[in-house]
């Protein structure tokens, strides 16, 4: 079973944007870097970035691209699911840059549109999104 976990946004200034969302919406700071803030409502994130152009993973899009960048989905069994993805026409586009502990937990996959989207396991998603333990 997947779950819509995050949406990243290319946006102009990383820091203006994270205060707009904070003031608009009370969302709260997860993770930060020069290129990204990650912040949550609790349930959901959203990825603010802005990828210089030195940046690996900027794609033909280019590094003045502003909108939604790609959707992330937490799945129960990355194999399984990459296995499922790329049956039903999706393409791998690579591991996601600097964050994580690699393929094992994380993969970037485009849709048969297009469509940039991240899968990662529960174990990346607790790490790098802060989500509770069961329990917690």
């Amino acid at each position: 079973m997947a779950k819509l976990r995050h949406i990243a946004i290319a946006v102009n200034d990383v820091q203006e944007s994270a205060k707009f969302y904070e003031q608009s919406f009370g969302f709260t700071r997860v993770r930060e870097s020069k290129a990204a803030v990650a912040m949550t409502d609790g349930l959901m994130s959203l990825v603010l970035l802005h990828l210089p152009s030195t940046k690996a993973s900027v794609d033909e899009r280019g590094t003045d691209f502003i909108g939604v960048h790609h959707i992330g989905l937490q799945i129960d069994d990355l194999t399984q699911a990459s296995d499922a993805v790329e049956k039903a026409g999706g393409t791998y586009h690579g591991q996601i840059g600097e964050v994580g502990k690699g393929p094992d937990t994380e993969r970037k996959y485009r849709d048969p549109n297009g469509v940039i989207f991240d899968i990662v396991n529960i174990d990346h998603a607790r790490e790098v999104w802060r989500l509770p333990k069961p329990g917690d």
